[in-house]
């Protein structure tokens, strides 16, 4: 990913200035990025390079540049009152002019091969509504925008696709504003409208306290969707995972395994809490104690696969003879040379064109009542028969381990 600061000359022929990030493949659709009512401040600039990853072609306008050029505010009690005092002179439809000649100057840029997106936050949430109802992008992608209701007249203007990210404790859109938005919009066959209970104006930003881990988590997820299915990028992540699996457990090559992920991506094995954090000490565990510590006989067998926008879910037996210590599976326990097979899920996310994170689960309790360290007597837990029955629900009997279920056979 590579950023630069470029100018954009505004329809009065001022000039105003915009952070651009492009991606690592040089070239992609472009994305508008709506500022916050805090400026072009690190956390835009962060967003922006965060979706280049994606594969955008990333503009971030200062929108705030005819009051004051380059305000970066942090959110502090001091900073805030001032990023409030500029959003209370600020000219919305001036903005709105502005972000047209912001869509004219990315279209120009060389790096920008395909149309042209908006994505806003607060503020730039109210701005991507006007945006999507006065100039002609592709895609619209509005987190909790201020003010939205009084807008709906402009609702039968919007003519591309529109996604509402709202906060169920947003003040700035409490539940009244959300249900004026959804029926403003009723109408338009092209809107998705999302309410993140829990969460709180400004979840997405990630250096503010109302940070929400999990609203962020889908709401990125659904914003890839719209954008990929309205610009693209479009990604064969299932090739791009059977890839890294075939570098993984077939060549065993550490480096190229690396090499289908991001600069900084994570793996955690969730049941023994073994993986990495960071290029550095995920390639430390590849190489040390998983890539090369598998059995030789080792075998993956699909059995389901579902692909997203943004992410891979395999379901899958994963089969192998505990003939060595297996550090990430079974650390600190001897080969028993016990034959094992487990039912195994594996949630891959991706960001643009590489593995970002892998969530591994898997049934470790079956794990050790096949090696003969857990004694399943007396105890909810199956063995070889958990993987069995995963593979083929009808080769076992259902409900053998509740021992009242042949009391509700007559009920």
């Amino acid at each position: 990913m590579a950023s630069r600061t470029i100018e954009i000359e505004a329809h009065d022929g001022r000039k105003f200035s915009g952070y651009l990030a492009v991606p690592e493949s040089g070239s992609g659709p472009g994305l508008i990025l709506g500022q916050e009512i805090f400026g072009i401040n690190g956390t835009m600039r962060e967003t922006a390079d965060y979706f280049a990853e994606e594969g955008y072609v990333v503009l971030a306008p200062d929108l705030f540049w005819r009051l004051e050029p380059g305000i970066e505010l942090g959110y502090d009690e001091a900073d805030f009152q001032k990023a409030f005092g500029y959003f209370e002179r600020f000219d919305v439809d001036q903005a709105v002019d502005d972000i047209g000649a912001s869509v004219a100057a990315l279209k120009a840029l060389d790096e920008c091969d395909g149309g042209v997106g908006f994505m806003g936050f607060c503020l730039g949430g109210k701005l991507a509504f006007l945006t999507a109802a006065r100039h002609e992008i592709a895609v619209s992608i509005s987190f909790y925008g201020v003010g939205l209701p009084d807008l709906m007249g402009e609702a039968g203007n919007v003519s591309c696709p529109i996604v509402f990210h709202c906060a169920e404790l947003d003040k700035f859109c409490p539940p009244e504003a959300f249900e004026a938005i959804r029926d403003g919009m009723k109408d338009h066959a092209g809107t998705e409208i999302y309410l993140y209970q829990g969460a709180d104006h400004g979840f997405y930003n990630k250096d503010r306290d109302v940070f929400d881990k999990s609203a962020v988590s889908m709401a990125h997820s659904r914003t890839i969707a719209a954008l990929r299915r309205a610009l693209g990028p479009h990604y064969d992540l299932e090739a791009l995972w059977d890839r890294h699996c075939q570098f993984e457990f077939g060549d065993r090559d550490v480096d190229a395994t690396m090499a289908t992920m991001v600069a900084e991506p994570y793996v955690n094995h969730i049941p023994t809490m073994t993986g990495g954090v960071g290029h550095k000490n995920l390639h430390r565990f590849y190489l040390n104690h998983f890539v090369h510590a598998n059995p030789d006989d080792t075998k993956l067998v699909p059995v389901s696969r579902t692909v997203g926008a943004d992410r891979v879910v395999d379901e899958m037996l994963f089969c192998f003879t505990h003939d060595r210590e297996i550090d990430w599976l079974l650390p600190g326990v001897p080969p028993t040379g016990r034959y094992v097979e487990i039912p195994v899920v594996a949630v891959i996310n991706f960001r643009g064109g590489k593995l970002y994170h892998e969530h591994i689960y898997w049934d470790q309790a079956s794990v050790l009542v096949q090696i003969g360290l857990l004694d399943p007597t007396g105890l909810p837990v199956g063995g070889a028969d958990v993987a069995k029955k995963m593979y083929d629900a009808n080769s076992l009997d259902s409900n053998a381990l509740m021992a009242r279920w042949a009391d509700s056979a007559a009920e």
